[in-house]
């Protein structure tokens, strides 16, 4: 009785004092993809966490191996989301005219499947060795087949090795692949970009908040 007493003193205190338990903090690394369905995350748990985004376009592995350092900083990250792949597997030449210097012609592509596997292996490796956050990888969306840089069928071939370092490092996957090939072609920005209209980037957005709540139970 008495150890019951003292914690309904005790949980009393901390209710008018205002207490509030720790929020969970979520790190969100990745492109312009990210960049678009982040305002519909970060209003989806607005009550529920404090979520923030890489500053920036996190574009390729290779800026991720320069730049996650900073990104990730001295906070105490409860959860990383990250994704990397329509830079890596974008072909670009200094002579195209086209946004991006893209060229799947003449160009020469960012990174091969070899490459991105490693950095994507650095990637991780530095994730878990400096901080404690649930780790979840979210796979590449889709590519219209009349993208000036970049090949459709590519996307299958470096998601695949994407899930495969990340299932090989106990990283939780969000395959939302399939699923933005139909938000794409409802809500897509035409079949020569790889981006969405507002209405695309809340309907990936949902894809998202489900798998941050289900990690978040779990924290």
């Amino acid at each position: 009785m008495k150890n019951k007493f003292f914690l309904l003193i005790v949980l009393s205190i901390f209710l008018c004092l205002g207490y509030k338990p720790k929020e969970p903090k979520i790190l969100i690394i990745g492109d312009s993809i990210s960049l678009g369905y982040f305002p519909k995350v970060k209003e989806a748990l607005a009550s529920k966490a404090l979520v923030l985004h890489n500053p920036g376009n996190a574009q390729h592995t290779g800026t991720g191996l320069e730049k996650i350092e900073d990104w990730v900083g001295e906070e105490d990250w409860d959860i990383i989301q990250f994704n990397w792949g329509l830079w890596d597997l974008c072909y670009r030449h200094p002579d195209s005219k086209v946004y991006g210097n893209r060229d799947k012609i003449k160009g020469t592509i960012t990174y091969d499947l070899e490459t991105y596997e490693k950095n994507l292996e650095e990637l991780v490796s530095f994730l878990k060795a400096n901080t404690s956050a649930k780790l979840i990888f979210v796979t590449t969306t889709y590519v219209p087949v009349n993208e000036a840089g970049r090949h459709s069928t590519d996307v299958a071939k470096y998601n695949a090795v994407a899930k495969s370092v990340m299932k090989k490092n106990g990283v939780i996957i969000n395959d939302i692949y399939k699923k933005s090939i139909t938000i794409h072609r409802k809500n897509g920005l035409g079949d020569k970009d790889v981006h969405y209209n507002k209405e695309g980037y809340n309907d990936l957005g949902k894809l998202i908040v489900p798998v941050l709540q289900k990690t978040m139970k779990k924290l």
